[in-house]
């Protein structure tokens, strides 16, 4: 990387300026890089918390502090008067919202965690927001919330009362958090359900990330529920691109509404809200899955067949005709075509 600032912003007479919170993460660091090349300024914040290998977050940062245009803070979101001091010096136009304590399974070993970042941490979010209300926020959710729900494709609109995980609790928490502040407060809030996201520079704790690393190391992987599942895996670029076109797709507020929301849309009637699922809608047997990955190795795997872990679903569909309407396209990236550009990542990043 060359040492000279990276400007690649378009001519603007005023620029906007986005927080991303988890930018040394996996989708953080994809969405920073994205709205920069698109000529925003970007400030990003991250804890670089020690959940997975530090080094992996430290050089997405590093990825992204050659351009002119990106402001890297290191900290925690739950410190308290951290996000009020950014937002106040800063008066950011967007704010992406993606910084969390994630994984299902770790929730049950370190349920803490969850409550300091995924609570406490979106709680000082929202109250900086209302003090300096930026123009549009918006906030990472997950499948996961669906829980036991067994009613599929899962739609923005489904009722979601039925956590798996107390991870997936405190993530239904933060819609019902960000739902009263926009009510209070006219803050304009779309919270994203994500469905199993991956691609280059992915998390080590996902399932592609460990199945690849095993395969190549001649290690059995782990398959639960005896194979039995399907998921609906969403590639990486596909998912940026879905959240930087609904940047610029604010929900209303109640006085500017023309009360022609459309049949599949989850806006609230009482805020300017909305959930909105991003997935391919089209779930993968995670056999297929395997499959995918053995033939982008050239390798077969060793199968370690387990029954189904605690908090865990059997399968994950997401409806995707509400990003569809909002933004005019949905992901598209077939699994075949995403593990082979992970794989071919891998293999160079690690040099195996």
């Amino acid at each position: 990387m060359n040492d000279k600032k990276k400007n690649r912003s378009s001519p603007m007479t005023t620029r906007r300026t986005a927080l991303v919170t988890g930018s040394a993460g996996f989708i953080g660091y994809h969405i920073s890089k994205l709205l920069l090349e698109q000529g925003w300024q970007v400030v990003g914040l991250d804890a670089l918390s020690d959940y997975y290998d530090v080094t992996l977050k430290e050089r997405r940062h590093a990825m992204l502090e050659p351009y002119e245009d990106f402001t890297p803070v290191i900290g925690k979101i739950e410190t308290q008067g951290l996000l009020m001091d950014m937002f106040e010096k800063h008066r950011f136009d967007a704010v992406i919202h993606l910084a969390a304590q994630a994984g299902v399974r770790y929730s049950i070993e370190a349920p803490r965690s969850y409550v300091d970042a995924n609570l406490i941490g979106v709680y000082e979010l929202l109250e900086a927001a209302r003090a300096h209300p930026p123009a549009h926020m918006l906030m990472a959710s997950t499948s996961s919330v669906y829980g036991a729900n067994t009613e599929m494709p899962y739609a923005e609109t489904h009722k979601t009362d039925m956590q798996m995980s107390f991870y997936a609790a405190t993530k239904k928490a933060n819609e019902a958090m960000a739902h009263s502040y926009a009510h209070l407060y006219d803050i304009p809030i779309t919270m994203f359900r994500f469905f199993t996201v991956y691609g280059p520079w992915g998390r080590p704790d996902m399932a592609l990330f460990k199945f690849t690393k095993a395969i190549l190391n001649g290690d059995p992987i782990d398959i639960y529920n005896n194979g039995n599942m399907r998921r609906d895996f969403t590639y990486i670029d596909d998912l940026v691109a879905g959240i930087a076109k609904l940047v610029d797709v604010a929900p209303p507020l109640m006085a500017a509404r023309s009360g022609t929301a459309s049949e599949v849309d989850s806006l609230s009637a009482v805020a300017p809200w909305r959930v909105v699922n991003i997935g391919n809608g089209a779930p993968v047997p995670l056999m297929d899955f395997v499959a995918a990955i053995e033939n982008a190795i050239g390798i077969e795997a060793k199968k370690n067949f387990l029954p189904m872990q605690p908090g865990d679903v059997p399968a994950t569909w997401a409806e995707a005709r509400l990003l569809q309407t909002l933004t005019g396209s949905r992901p598209q990236t077939s699994v075949q075509d995403g593990v082979e550009k992970f794989v071919q990542w891998y293999r160079e990043y690690y040099g195996a």
